[in-house]
């Protein structure tokens, strides 16, 4: 189709005046035009229900990047060029009429329109039928969606289908940010640009897989988003999956959206569904108490709420790929908020050795760990074992030990990207590599839905947890059932 692989010539930015687009949005795009890496004529719309003109938007976006850029990245002169690509168009985007405005003020698309929508599911259908009917919804026009993407399987395929009478499959830009992230992309490099580990990298090879991804943080302003939602949905139905895809998946005949999706995809398709009868041996749900964290005393979600309430805000799973690579492999997944550290990685533990020739002679062996930290460090560990130093006249003695490659100090002469500036870079450009397709996204749905229906079934409570701590104490047991230990240290 034509204008799709095309760099766009104008991007429309939704919620521009929200904290996404303070935080994230604005210092990515400034970050992309500092380094020359957007079009030379792009032009930007802000839209949002804000009253803003030009002159107080370009304001406005100082001021969020001179508070959220690092002061190394901050130059007077290019946050100034970059202001002067910005425009603002007051909109509410529940008002289908309003979109005729906005068109006005965005301009001719023929060159090319990159629009960032990022909104709550129910205004969706206004939105999609507000652009189409404006004229912002042509073959030159390409999508990009922020979460939450529904609650669940049939609210999902709604949006999709709504979405899907004015923008194709191709100019459809699913955002997981999480994709965008240098780490998550090494995850690829390291299994499929090094020879030594997949002939391990099976069930053969592979003990079980733990993937955590623990915030310190409470509620803060989602309140009304997260206990709608949960963990289960916030987390585990995106972000968590996609990781568990990228490290389970098949090698991709080459490195492009459709080949890595197809890939990505087989893996949703052959996750074992938990039956409700198995909810309660393979799941574990909890939420946060009052606590002390970093040194901080905090309130518990209950009071943090200011109602009662039983979402979730922390899920352990036990989960399986049905798939001959996978057959009889844990995959552990833990995520939670109020816990001990702020931490996401992937620990990958492989089998011990078939035999230990220093058994009798006081060695211990350790399983080996591959360990790839995504935040707050970004590294990849692997756990060995070596011998300590010695005359060994009492046995020899064993010790294991990292080997660390460290990414930030690797590259610590490249800039560290946030993720979205990928993201926005790749939407603008047309390159849908690392963003999730529909079919992803309703197989992900579909295996979340099967838990939510068990915990139903079942009347599942979450168990409180202390704050600053990992967790309920079921999730340790979740692992201990098959001889795991959560890979904490």
């Amino acid at each position: 189709m034509p204008g799709i692989r095309q760099p766009a010539g104008k991007l429309l930015l939704f919620g521009a005046t929200g904290d996404l687009a303070q935080r994230m949005l604005l210092p990515s795009l400034y970050g992309l035009h500092a380094d020359g890496l957007l079009p030379e004529t792009l032009t930007i719309t802000g839209t949002a229900r804000a009253e803003h003109d030009d002159a107080d938007y370009q304001k406005f976006a100082e001021k969020a990047l001179n508070q959220f850029l690092p002061d190394d990245r901050k130059d007077k002169d290019k946050i100034k060029s970059f202001l002067e690509r910005l425009g603002y168009q007051p909109h509410d985007a529940a008002d289908v009429e309003g979109y005729k405005a906005l068109a006005t003020k965005v301009g001719d698309v023929s060159g090319g329109l990159a629009i960032f929508l990022s909104t709550a599911p129910s205004l969706f259908e206004p939105v999609i039928k507000g652009l189409a009917s404006a004229g912002l919804a042509g073959e030159t026009v390409r999508i990009g969606l922020e979460k939450p993407l529904g609650y669940d399987l049939a609210s999902s395929q709604e949006i999709n289908d709504t979405v899907a009478t004015a923008f194709s499959e191709d100019r459809t830009f699913r955002i997981d940010h999480y994709l965008g992230k240098e780490t998550v992309q090494n995850i690829m490099a390291l299994r499929f640009g090094n020879s030594f580990f997949e002939p391990i990298w099976n069930a053969q090879g592979i003990d079980n897989i733990q993937i955590t991804i623990a915030e310190t943080v409470g509620l803060e302003d989602r309140a009304s988003y997260y206990d709608g939602a949960g963990a289960l949905r916030d987390m585990v139905a995106n972000h968590m999956l996609q990781l568990l895809a990228l490290v389970a998946m098949e090698a991709p005949a080459q490195f492009d959206g459709a080949a890595i999706r197809d890939e990505k995809a087989k893996v949703f398709r052959s996750l074992r569904p938990i039956a409700p009868e198995d909810v309660p041996t393979q799941t574990v749900t909890g939420q946060y108490g009052s606590g002390a964290v970093d040194g901080k005393i905090v309130k518990g979600y209950i009071d943090e709420l200011g109602k009662p309430s039983t979402t979730e805000t922390f899920v352990a799973i036990k989960a399986h790929v049905d798939n001959w690579r996978w057959q009889g492999v844990p995959f552990y997944l833990r995520t939670g908020k109020r816990m001990t550290t702020r931490r996401s990685e992937i620990a990958i533990q492989f089998k011990p050795v078939p035999h230990s020739m220093f058994r009798n002679r006081g060695g211990m062996l350790q399983p080996n760990v591959l360990v790839i930290r995504l935040q707050p460090e970004e590294y990849i560990q692997i756990l060995v074992m070596a011998k300590e130093p010695g005359l060994d006249r009492d046995g020899i003695r064993l010790r294991e030990l990292p080997l660390n490659l460290s990414l930030d100090a690797a590259f610590a002469g490249k800039p560290r990207r946030i993720a979205y500036e990928r993201l926005l870079l790749d939407l603008i450009e047309g390159d849908q590599t690392l963003f999730v397709r529909r079919d992803e996204v309703e197989a992900q749905w579909t295996w979340i839905d099967a838990i939510r229906a068990g915990w139903t079934a079942n009347d599942t409570k979450p168990k409180s947890y202390p704050s600053g701590s990992w967790g309920p104490s079921a999730a340790i047991a979740l692992t201990e059932r098959d001889g795991v230990t959560w890979q904490d240290d």
